[in-house]
């Protein structure tokens, strides 16, 4: 999220990977709206490679699965998020609306004020 200059990103980090970023919540909320994660996939633009391994990495970084995959046919869905898969996206998104106070902080606007639009240029002796 961008307000100003300010730039938020949350991530949740484990070991050296990421285990929660705002792609890999969109990737739950797809999930749990396309019912599989082929169709999150299409729906995000993304692969099915991709997609499946941003679930492979979440599965691996909380300490329980936050996507369940099903076998099945046409009519049976492929993917869904767990409870606890429900609870780490919802509390990620909360996170994100918290930010988002910050980013319209007063604080936020009085670093902003003394911001140059530009950088000077650098110095070339140095």
């Amino acid at each position: 999220m961008r307000v100003g200059p300010l730039k938020l990103k949350i991530q949740l980090i484990c070991g050296d990977e990421i285990a929660m970023g705002p792609g890999k919540a969109d990737v739950l909320e797809a999930i749990d709206r396309e019912g599989s994660i082929s169709a999150a996939g299409r729906a995000l633009g993304m692969s099915y490679r991709r997609t499946w391994l941003l679930v492979d990495e979440m599965n691996r970084c909380f300490s329980e699965k936050v996507v369940e995959t099903h076998q099945g046919g046409r009519h049976d869905r492929g993917a869904e998020l767990t409870e606890p898969g429900r609870a780490v996206l919802a509390a990620y998104r909360a996170l994100e609306k918290q930010a988002g106070r910050i980013a319209r902080s007063p604080e936020n606007s009085q670093l902003a004020a003394a911001l140059r639009d530009q950088p000077l240029p650098a110095k070339s002796d140095v």
